[in-house]
């Protein structure tokens, strides 16, 4: 059972990001302020979830929370700053977007760099454990792989409408294969 706030505060908003441990595409990160009376029957960590679910709860979520956002770093400023901390700006572009200011952030991991004075938590599997972080899991991926959808028709010899980016055996032989292209994270080992 997800636990639907950490502080009791109206606006405490969940983080979290997906595509950290990708080879091609930029890392999303969502941020999502839910109602303390929001419920979905199969909002859950995204990475336990379907596909099909994960699209059914982002509907939920995106009708009825109090506010969301979705923001992403890419290739770039991945090999600029680092994947981590390509991460939290992610993250921060995804808190500043926000239509309302929260009071609380909760934040999927164990580390985070401060945003604009707002207080924060760091939770390890807190995907697991809150409502708002679970929301911002699902969010963070769907959109994701939405994006590695749209790359996959520009470069279809990846697999990204399949691997989403990641290191798998096909993703790797096609890099093999082509070489890489501007969508992949050149600071990261490839093959």
């Amino acid at each position: 059972m997800l636990l639907a706030s950490y502080t009791g505060h109206p606006l405490e908003a969940g983080l979290d990001e997906a595509g950290r441990g990708c080879l091609a595409g930029p890392v999303f990160a969502a941020a999502v302020i839910l109602p303390p009376d929001f419920t979905s029957a199969f909002l859950n960590d995204s990475k336990l979830m379907t596909a099909r679910r994960r699209e059914l709860v982002r509907a939920d979520i995106c009708r009825e929370a109090v506010a969301w956002a979705v923001a992403e770093a890419s290739p770039a400023e991945i090999a600029r700053l680092n994947i981590a901390n390509a991460s939290y700006l992610a993250m921060h572009r995804a808190v500043a977007a926000l239509a309302q200011v929260p009071q609380h952030l909760l934040v999927d991991g164990n580390r985070f760099h401060s945003y604009a004075g707002i207080e924060h938590t760091c939770f390890i599997k807190g995907d697991g454990r809150y409502r708002s972080i679970a929301a911002a899991s699902v969010l963070a991926k769907t959109f994701r792989d939405d994006r590695m959808h749209e790359l996959a028709r520009q470069f279809p010899a990846y697999g990204w409408e399949q691997n989403a980016g990641y290191p798998t055996e096909k993703h790797r032989a096609a890099i093999r294969a082509q070489g890489p292209c501007e969508h992949h994270r050149m600071g990261f080992r490839l093959l």
